[in-house]
């Protein structure tokens, strides 16, 4: 009811109150109930007004249209019935989508509707409903239909609209503060290295969901939610958030961008229900903690009294008991052998649980594997690893430059065959620095698991590594103090984003200038904090004090060292 509607309500009101002032008693009587009236009036118009969803925008295209006579029009009504209805599916999983269809062609209908993935399923339902009634009043007449509010979306067409990405009639929506010039550069950082991992987590899960947050100063926090409709698959779901997320200017405090298959959002205010939002905690793993220094074991005592009782029994009988006792010996060291065999077996593993305490979950398994390009593919691209190729080579492997059949140049690194490491640990680990995204970090491409040969590929930079540069007396005059100034300020910002900014604080243990690349125009790539067999994930800081940890490293190498020489 409009405001307008208040006033008639009120003169109406106080017209029966001037009818009947020729009776005092009646006139009071008369003046308490229309005041009851009015207060009522106001107490639900206001309460229903707080719980309408917040309009954004919609779109109609220039469509055909249809009568209200018509039988589009017939199964439009059914459509929309079906979506709010109490049997639909308003509950968080699949998070609140849903859709319908009605009739056949050319007057088939299509309806779906999509809740965003923090609200609750009262919210979802009552969100739906809304916009269901408003459908007519915003697109009269329209036979393809998006409605935009904040906490759902409601979309009709004519044609099929589902598993099919839509980026057409987007909505763009800015805060109107403006970031601070001189802060743009890293605000707009921060804000992609949130936004871009969880376009990366939404696009692998079956919820096509994700909210983070980032700090961004002591006191503000940035958050971050994208969010596509559960029927895309990955790589349209993935697809569709880059090109959201690419077509936001960031350059203010928060901005909006939706499309009818996907959105993107980020604010420097929380706008979501962070609980709803929190993920479960992974299983418990076998060796989770970090692993103790090694200790000699001690068999019980009385194992050495039988071993004794044993021995001189054997006296007494009047048989020799040296070839028995050198049995004995031998079978003790043998079983030693064994058990610290079988630990630092034990202890691989868990230096693997300690370093990465994420399972490898389906999920995953589906962005590593989507990851995973063809070797045949690789040994095209690099001559079959031709020398003439080859621009490194470190203790990790060597490294080659490969061009693809879309013509990109890539870095192709041949990893040793030494690490030791499993298959599954190996795509796990993929999987985590493919999500690293920062514009000072080299970025992964992709992996090759051919037998016993790991293959990484890396973005191609074209002016190799810092030392290269900096050593080089004729390659010095490229870079002056403005240059050095920026490369030194991006690999802070690389340093920042590993230590702190990302999602799983990794720890850098090599950085120098052999490991900072350098691109076409000059700005540094942080190369080196993982080589293909080992990423240091800091959950902990107080897991690091110097002596356990470089106990801990001492442990590592000895069993290592015990893994190969049993293997040989």
């Amino acid at each position: 009811m409009t405001s307008f509607s208040i006033v008639f309500f009120l003169l109406v009101a106080q017209e029966k109150l001037v009818v009947f002032t020729q009776d005092l008693d009646f006139l009071i009587v008369t003046r308490q109930r229309v005041a009851s009236l009015i207060f009522l009036f106001l107490f639900l118009f206001l309460r229903a007004s707080a719980q309408d969803p917040t309009y954004l925008g919609y779109n109609c295209p220039d469509t055909p249209t249809y009568s209200s006579d018509s039988t589009y029009f017939t199964n439009l009504r059914t459509v929309r019935s079906s979506l709010s209805s109490q049997n639909a599916s308003y509950s968080t999983g699949p998070q609140g989508f849903q859709n319908a269809t009605a009739g056949e062609d050319p007057d088939m209908v299509n309806g779906l509707f999509l809740c965003r993935g923090d609200v609750s399923a009262e919210v979802c339902r009552n969100c739906v409903a809304f916009v269901v009634k408003d459908t007519l009043d915003r697109c009269p007449e329209e036979e393809k239909v998006v409605l935009y509010y904040d906490q759902c979306m409601v979309r009709y067409s004519n044609r099929n609209i589902l598993s099919t990405v839509n980026t057409e009639g987007s909505l763009v929506l800015k805060n109107t503060k403006n970031v601070t010039s001189n802060q743009k550069d890293r605000f707009r950082d921060l804000v992609l290295s949130t936004l871009n991992p969880a376009a990366v987590e939404a696009a692998s899960s079956s919820r096509k969901f994700d909210a983070r947050k980032a700090n961004w100063t002591a006191s503000q926090t940035l958050y971050g939610l994208v969010q596509c409709t559960p029927d895309l698959s990955r790589e349209d779901c993935l697809s569709c958030l880059q090109q959201s997320i690419n077509q936001l200017s960031i350059d203010r405090t928060g901005e909006r961008f939706v499309v009818p298959s996907c959105s993107a959002r980020y604010e420097l205010y929380l706008f979501y229900n962070e609980s709803a939002t929190i993920k479960p905690s992974p299983p418990p793993q076998l060796l989770s903690t970090p692993p103790q220094p090694v200790q000699v074991y001690e068999f019980p005592p009385h194992f050495y009294l039988l071993l004794i009782c044993i021995v001189v029994w054997k006296a007494e009988k009047g048989g020799s008991s040296t070839g028995l006792v050198v049995a004995i010996v031998v079978a003790i060291m043998v079983a030693v052998l064994l058990f610290i065999a079988g630990y630092c077996f034990l202890a691989k593993g868990s230096n693997k649980a300690y370093h990465i305490s994420y399972a490898l979950d389906g999920d995953n398994i589906t962005t590593a594997d989507s990851l995973q390009i063809d070797y045949r593919s690789i040994q095209t691209a690099t001559a079959d690893f031709s020398e003439n190729n080859k621009i490194g080579q470190g203790g990790f492997g060597e490294v080659y430059k490969g061009t693809l059949l879309d013509g990109t140049d890539v870095a192709v690194k041949k990893l040793s065959k030494s690490s030791g490491q499993g298959e599954a640990e190996f795509k796990n680990e993929v999987v985590l620095v493919a999500k690293l995204q920062h514009r000072n970090l080299v970025k992964l491409l992709g992996f090759c698991l051919q037998g016993e040969e790991r293959v990484l590929v890396y973005e191609y930079v074209a002016n190799k590594s810092l030392d290269y540069v900096l050593f080089d007396p004729e390659k010095q005059v490229h870079i002056d103090w403005t240059r050095r100034y920026n490369i030194i300020g991006g690999v802070a910002r690389g340093i920042l984003y590993l230590h702190q900014d990302s999602r799983l604080t990794i720890i850098h243990r090599d950085l120098k200038a052999s490991n900072i690349l350098l691109d076409a125009d000059m700005n540094p790539k942080i190369s080196g904090f993982w080589n293909g067999s080992d990423i240091w994930i800091r959950s902990n800081p107080t897991k690091h004090k110097h002596n356990s940890w470089y106990l801990w490293l001492h442990v590592s190498r000895v069993c290592n060292a015990w893994s190969i020489l049993n293997e040989v």
